[in-house]
């Protein structure tokens, strides 16, 4: 497969004539054979039998990949049962790979900083259970007591609820966990970005931090502080300020509280102030490297130019990630193959996917599935505005909604909902009828939103319904508008950050020129709030300029939208929306296009 390749913004230093380690073991070239997998989750057996197709282990679980490099983007542990069997492996491989000239990297992800800092959501019982045996009964003793004396009760009458919420194996896992114990140890020699041959490895995605500190920054200072956070709270652990019961999203508040007792040393107030100013750290938080999804969710005219800065500050020409499963359980690309996803949801029983390695040799770009044979290539991301039927794609919901059957047409409030139905899918959808001689500007607004890849207005098409001439434009599932999000506070943790979303608005309404968007015509998906723009009537007005509750907004035309527009040439227009729009409103378009291209 061709991956398409833009120039770097940076220069890249010159090959060695071997592989050869850069920055700390952050940067290598000349590898013949890359591996990778992501978000293995505890799922062993999906994992084995996946390397083992990907020629990474043979049959008795050694290594079998010579020369190769075998990277792990993160999210070892964490909900399966086989959490601590696949690390244990992971540790064994690191050294047969080494003694046959191969190597493993281990990535952090944001599943490996949680045991580390005490935040336990996602552990299972049967992980807890890996480690019962290492649990010495004096220390659950001590733990039981200060529990009680934490919560203001007794020993007897907390016993019960201690033994469920801090099941046999809890505290000798938390231990382990630890700076200088087994896992905590061998976790913290690890990065969280590696460059091999071009292709940069991280957990979740380039965030504008990364752009920011670059490899340095994020491998060094970032994972320092974090490595220092891990030892502070063992510290105030072992001092009995916090407690391996306690919970993560409470330390903040325990220490802000703490008064320092007569016997407290300089060290341990250092401690609690240092505590404090650690747990900000960018590796904690959903904009760092381990939490970001922007590269994954954000439109890609919202996101490319950001994804190009970050590949330019690290030295690398695309980026593969985990973390965000994908929608179809297949390793996907996006931006012409700059970004290659591979958690496609590897602990089967949780995330209903498979076992898939990444195989990067030469610029051949493969997929190994751990049930098949032979290899395939990465898929494209799907275009998907707004939750549908599993496994409908843009251009099948498009279909569904030309050609299906209309089975019911009702009225809500003001508008008209008809659901349509094909080959056993069933989808509800606002009709608009036709605004003047051929024009439909939901249609127009889909359309253009295709061209721009903006990935905000759900598919909408030409459709007469009970006799009357207009259009049918898809309505999501599990919504809600504009008016509800603001009411409910929601917003700090969309996929896509809110304002980038905004902006995006904005610009997509002045180029149409809407006068209609109002809070009740911006939906949000409700689980990622994803921004989704429908009913324009109102749009594709034949004036210049600005609507003008847009007459002060700040636009940010950035070089992605730049570069979008420049593609929508008048012949590109014409050819896409010349049966939805007249050719007033189509030079009116075109004229705004120009105006927001000429913009500083």
């Amino acid at each position: 497969m061709k991956i398409v390749k833009k120039p770097l913004l940076v220069l890249v230093a010159l090959l060695a004539l071997t592989p050869v380690a850069w920055a700390g073991e952050w940067h290598y070239d000349n590898v013949e054979r890359i591996v990778a997998i992501a978000d293995i989750h505890g799922a062993f057996d999906a994992m084995t039998a996946t390397l083992q197709k990907a020629e990474i282990l043979d049959d008795d679980l050694r290594w079998s990949g010579g020369k190769a490099h075998f990277v792990v983007v993160g999210d070892i542990i964490d909900r399966g049962p086989g959490s601590r069997r696949a690390m244990e492996l992971l540790m064994r491989l690191e050294g047969e790979a080494k003694a046959a000239g191969g190597q493993v990297h281990v990535l952090f992800g944001n599943h490996e900083t949680m045991p580390m800092t005490g935040d336990l959501r996602y552990v299972s019982k049967d992980e807890y259970a890996a480690f019962a045996d290492d649990e010495d009964p004096a220390e659950r003793a001590r733990w039981l007591s200060l529990f009680a004396k934490r919560i203001g009760s007794d020993v007897a009458t907390v016993r019960e609820r201690f033994d469920k919420k801090f099941p046999p194996g809890y505290f000798a896992m938390r231990r382990a966990f630890r700076a200088d114990e087994r896992y905590g140890e061998w976790l913290l020699q690890k990065n969280i970005i590696v460059v091999i041959n071009g292709t940069a490895f991280v957990h979740g995605g380039l965030s504008p931090s990364v752009t920011q500190l670059g490899l340095h920054g994020v491998n060094g200072k970032l994972k320092n502080d974090l490595a220092e956070y891990v030892r502070v709270l063992a510290r105030l652990t072992d001092a009995e300020i916090l407690l391996p019961t306690d919970s993560h999203y409470d330390y903040g508040t325990i220490l802000k509280n703490y008064l320092p007792g007569l016997g407290d040393n300089a060290e341990i107030l250092r401690d609690v102030k240092a505590a404090i100013r650690l747990e900000a750290n960018e590796l904690l938080s959903t904009a760092g490297p381990l939490w970001y999804r922007g590269s994954v969710v954000c439109p890609e005219i919202v996101e490319d130019y950001r994804l190009d800065d970050a590949l330019a500050a690290i030295g690398a020409k695309r980026v593969v990630v985990g973390h965000t499963p994908t929608p179809n359980r297949k390793v996907l690309q996006r931006f012409d193959g700059r970004l290659i996803e591979i958690d496609t949801g590897m602990l089967n029983f949780y995330y209903k996917g498979s076992g898939n390695a990444l195989v990067l040799e030469g610029d051949a770009v493969g997929v190994v599935n751990q049930s098949t044979d032979g290899l395939s290539v990465p898929m494209e991301h799907p275009r998907r505005v707004g939750r549908r039927p599993t496994g409908l794609g843009a251009d099948e919901l498009q279909d569904l909604l030309m050609h299906g059957d209309i089975v019911s047409v009702e009225s809500v409030g003001d508008a008209t909902i008809a659901t349509v139905q094909k080959d056993g899918n069933s989808v509800r959808a606002f009709f608009e009828k036709r605004e003047g001689r051929g024009v439909h500007p939901d249609v127009a607004a889909y359309r253009l939103d295709k061209l721009l890849e903006l990935d905000m207005v759900p598919v909408a098409v030409v459709r007469e319904v009970d006799g009357r001439d207009g259009s049918l434009q898809f309505l999501p599932d599990n919504t809600f508008d504009e008016v509800e999000r603001s009411s409910s506070g929601a917003g700090a943790g969309a996929h896509c950050p809110m304002m980038l979303q905004w902006d995006a608005m904005y610009l997509f309404d002045t180029l149409i020129y809407n006068e209609g968007r109002s809070q009740s015509r911006m939906d949000y998906d409700r689980s990622s709030l994803q921004l989704m723009l429908s009913e324009h009537e109102q749009a594709f007005l034949a004036k210049k300029g600005r609507p003008r509750h847009l007459a002060n907004a700040p636009l940010k035309v950035t070089r992605s939208w730049k570069d979008a527009l420049a593609g929508i040439s008048d012949e590109v227009l014409e050819e896409a929306l010349g049966d939805v729009l007249d050719k007033r409103r189509l030079r009116a378009l075109a004229a705004r296009r120009d105006e927001l291209l000429a913009t500083e």
